[in-house]
């Protein structure tokens, strides 16, 4: 499908198909021959599948062009290509001829993906808005060769093990970050060629960081150049608005019951799992892929044939998507970001599930933030907020989010939803880094996060990266994710099991009152165990005992409240402390420390 140069007969041109099945006529319009109307007319496929094809000698790379389409009530409407691999720079609309000759160099990469990018690998994730990561001095966003040279070494120096792009797919209009995509089978051309992109993600496994693409199938935009009415007809979408319309988003819902639409959108996903070797996919809004009432008041909605709210044809398309690509690709993810409690999104379909590898925990996100935002006066009675994500932890594969939706709208950066003073502030969320970064499951950071960015995410500008020299609090931020990081990566408590409840253990869970906790995080070799204590108040608490899995000495190996970190600077020097056989938590042996203000302390057993 699409638009393919190639050589015919001795004569350069370009291979056209689409599929409009309802359409009277389909021509092809360009550069190639002025935009006549009349020039290069398509033939219907000899099979009756709605594939309009033909030959345009002349049609050479780097053309634009445009399908022109008499509906069968004879007027004429002009659609760029589903298909095409590259479009003219919004607000421009035309689709251009490209076939790219790109060699990759990512080799050894692929051929190690199972080692990177396994459920029992570490999984840190630096989440990216291509057009506002960082600007050019005249406030144009960077290309993608350039963020080869500013990107790259930035993600290698923090530590993250991948990357995740909020849609590069082709979108008319910039302020939808990329979640309203017409050219699903283009990167966008705001930052270069195709060859560039993939440049990109080359550049990103020389240096063994993962690539992870956000994934957009719950709907499509109403632009006149793209999927909607696409023959005249609800080609993509569905006729009725009840199904085929989302309120939310003013957009339009695939067909998933169609098996033309389902196929294009098989393959699109693969497309990008094999031509742009990407490492995982990021399903965007699912929930309002399984529900027919999402967003819906009683009457806008159409039961399934069951009386039901479920989507069954969603489901089946999800299932049936997870199952395929994993039998191609088994090394890679698949991430749904899902946000009900609909069951088993991160199971195996034979297990009844819907096969996604992983899912965000959008629960512990939003309780870990209401619990931070409350004065820690307050926090006791709150305790609950904080504790209620290990009942659910295992019922899925995890991954915790601190994802661009909670910095945006009018929320606020991450850092002015803390209180207190600047310093309160810092140490608020160097404590929840600290808590997220020992909490079981994988991670994930929105750009900006990793140093406190003070501001709300402005997707016209470029993240604050001036904090970085004027505000010493961001320096010491950015270092504790880069230890946090490494610390992630190196200790096999923190990830080995991290999807299983044998891979944690609290110690005391209901230290209300003092809003304290403490737990263990396990491999299932006891010599690598870590030991957690985290104090949410801004009083120190002296003499704090906790129990402790076995007898002998515990270092501290991090310290959210480290000097070096902007903190108070308590147990600098990283003590060792012998435990007691003192029965204590139900543990026979036991530590006794001084626990900083708003901080996590981070222990491992020195061996013998």
């Amino acid at each position: 499908m699409g638009a393919h140069p190639l050589e015919l007969d001795g004569q350069a041109g370009t291979y056209f198909s689409v599929w409009a099945p309802n359409a009277r006529n389909v021509a092809v319009i360009g550069d190639f021959n002025f935009w006549s109307k009349d020039a290069h007319a398509l033939f219907p496929r000899w099979d009756g599948s709605g594939i309009w094809e033909g030959f345009v000698p002349g049609a050479l790379q780097g053309h634009r062009y445009k399908y022109l389409i008499t509906t069968q009530w004879g007027y004429q409407i002009e659609k760029a290509d589903p298909y095409a691999r590259l479009a003219e720079i919004p607000p421009k609309t035309a689709s251009i001829i490209w076939k790219d000759d790109y060699r990759w160099n990512d080799q050894k990469w692929k051929a190690n993906l199972s080692l990177r990018n396994s459920l029992d690998c570490p999984m840190s994730i630096y989440e990216v808005h291509l057009g506002s990561w960082m600007r050019n001095a005249d406030g144009t966003s960077l290309s993608y060769r350039q963020m080869i040279e500013k990107l790259v070494p930035y993600v290698k120096k923090m530590g993250y093990t991948h990357v995740e792009f909020m849609p590069v797919m082709e979108h008319p209009f910039f302020g939808s970050w990329g979640y309203q995509i017409t050219g699903y089978y283009a990167p966008s051309s705001r930052y270069g060629s195709p060859e560039d992109f993939k440049a990109l993600i080359d550049a990103f496994h020389s240096e063994d960081i993962g690539v992870i693409l956000d994934w957009v199938p719950s709907h499509f935009p109403g632009d006149l150049h793209g999927l909607v009415r696409f023959d005249g007809t609800a080609l993509y979408e569905h006729e009725d608005p009840r199904k085929g319309f989302h309120p939310d988003w003013n957009s339009f819902i695939f067909n998933y019951g169609r098996y033309e639409v389902r196929s294009f959108l098989f393959s699109n996903a693969m497309y990008w799992i094999e031509q742009f070797h990407a490492d995982g996919l990021r399903v965007d809004a699912v929930a309002s892929m399984l529900y027919l009432d999402y967003s819906r008041k009683p009457g806008e909605w159409v039961p399934n044939p069951f009386g039901g709210k479920e989507n069954l044809e969603a489901i089946s398309f999800l299932r049936e998507l997870n199952e395929f690509i994993y039998k191609e690709h088994p090394d890679i993810q698949m991430i749904a970001e899902e946000s009900t409690a609909f069951p088993k999104v991160s199971r195996p379909v034979y297990e009844g599930g819907l096969g996604f590898g992983l899912k965000w925990m959008m629960g512990w996100m939003h309780d870990t933030l209401n619990y931070f935002k409350r004065d820690p006066i307050f926090r006791r009675y709150h305790h609950g907020e904080i504790t209620f994500s290990l009942v659910y932890a295992y019922t899925e594969n995890f991954t915790l989010p601190f994802s661009h939706d909670e910095v945006v709208h009018g929320k606020g950066s991450l850092l002015s939803r803390m209180p207190g003073d600047l310093w309160q502030k810092f140490a608020n969320l160097r404590a929840i880094f600290g808590y997220m970064f020992t909490h079981p499951g994988s991670k994930l950071m929105f750009m900006g996060s990793e140093f406190g960015q003070t501001s709300e995410w402005n997707h016209d500008a470029s993240v604050r990266w001036d904090q970085l020299e004027n505000l010493n609090f961001s320096k010491g931020l950015l270092q504790l994710i880069i230890d946090l990081n490494k610390l992630y990566r190196e200790q096999e408590a923190l990830y080995k099991k991290q999807y299983k409840p044998e891979g944690f253990e609290w110690i005391e869970v209901n230290d209300w009152q003092q809003s304290v906790l403490s737990y263990v995080r396990k491999s299932g070799n006891p010599d690598q165990d870590i030991v957690v204590i985290a104090n949410f108040t801004p009083i120190i608490r002296k003499n704090y005992r906790i129990g402790v899995p076995s007898y002998g000495q515990w270092k501290l190996i991090l310290n959210t409240d480290d000097a070096k970190y902007g903190g108070s600077g308590m147990h600098k020097n990283h003590p060792k402390i012998s435990s007691e056989s003192i029965h204590w938590h139900g543990r026979e042996d036991s530590i006794s420390i001084d626990l900083p203000p708003l901080a996590v302390l981070i222990f491992k057993k020195i061996k013998k």
